[in-house]
């Protein structure tokens, strides 16, 4: 690290920055954190103590990275074999106590999580996921390898996310639930395994979508859930019954990738 950043940045005396370490200004590095050769950190992060970021790894500007939290590590995964790959975050994320993220496998991967997230305590995003922005991870909350998290989504506490499994924009995920399949965007979902229980209307209404769109959206859920409909057969419906706007072409694309399957509708017989 240069000499110029160590006069910028507020490192404490017992922290090790390796000589190689890109350090912005204003940065704050706290007791016996442990910062790699390979890591930029932006400006007006700030870094507790006993944090470990390693790998290659890119962190953005006036993120928060609390005490313990593990960067860039290898990732939990056999068929790693120590290549080079990647980590990237954005800006004013907040990582809290304990937290991980690993890097991706495979040459010249990836694991990604965007700006303005909340990952609380104890949260995991494992290797390759893509996070986007705004997203909320409760405590405890797990996100298995090339897993997908589109913006504005809610994750409950000590839920377990499938590896390849996306969320979709402006979903919610309850509590304990355990996902094997897509999240359907707009959807709150909750379970063992999880099942839609309806619209995610107040992240809706937050998100500022029009009332319109809105209206739209609660259209085509009904014909995705209420109308005993195929997968299939209710997007071929979607397009010809409900009037298009941004919401929708998302929804549809959502639909039309979804791999998995998605979390159909719980039903209480």
């Amino acid at each position: 690290m240069s000499t110029e950043s160590k006069v910028l940045a507020y490192i404490h005396d017992t922290a090790v920055i390796a000589p190689g370490a890109r350090i912005a200004k204003n940065v704050e590095i706290g007791p016996y954190s442990v910062i790699g050769e390979n890591v930029e950190i932006g400006e007006g992060t700030k870094i507790g103590p006993h944090v470990v970021i390693t790998g290659w790894t890119q962190i953005g500007k006036d993120c928060k990275i609390f005490q313990g939290a593990s960067i860039g590590e290898e990732p939990q995964d056999l068929k790693f074999k120590g290549e080079k790959s990647y980590v990237f975050i954005g800006d004013r994320t907040t990582i809290r106590e304990g937290a991980t993220v690993h890097r991706a496998t495979g040459e010249g991967e990836e694991t990604r999580i965007g700006n303005d997230c909340l990952l609380m305590a104890l949260t995991h995003v494992a290797h390759n996921c893509v996070v986007g922005n705004n997203i909320i991870m409760s405590n405890l909350a797990s996100l298995a390898g090339h897993c997908i998290v589109e913006d504005r989504a809610v994750i409950g506490g000590m839920a377990g996310v499938h590896q390849f499994v996306k969320i979709g924009r402006n979903a919610m995920v309850g509590g304990m639930s355990k996902l094997t399949q897509d999240v359907v965007p707009y959807t709150i979902v909750d379970g063992h395994p999880a099942k839609a229980v309806g619209l995610n209307s107040v992240g809706i209404s937050r998100a500022g979508i029009p009332l319109e769109s809105r209206r739209r959206i609660k259209q085509a859920y009904k014909i995705l859930y209420r109308s005993g409909l195929s997968l299939a057969q209710a997007i071929a419906v979607i397009e010809q019954e409900v009037d298009s706007c941004d919401e929708i072409e998302h929804f549809l694309r959502f639909l039309r990738d979804a791999e998995r399957g998605i979390c159909r509708e719980r039903h209480n017989d």
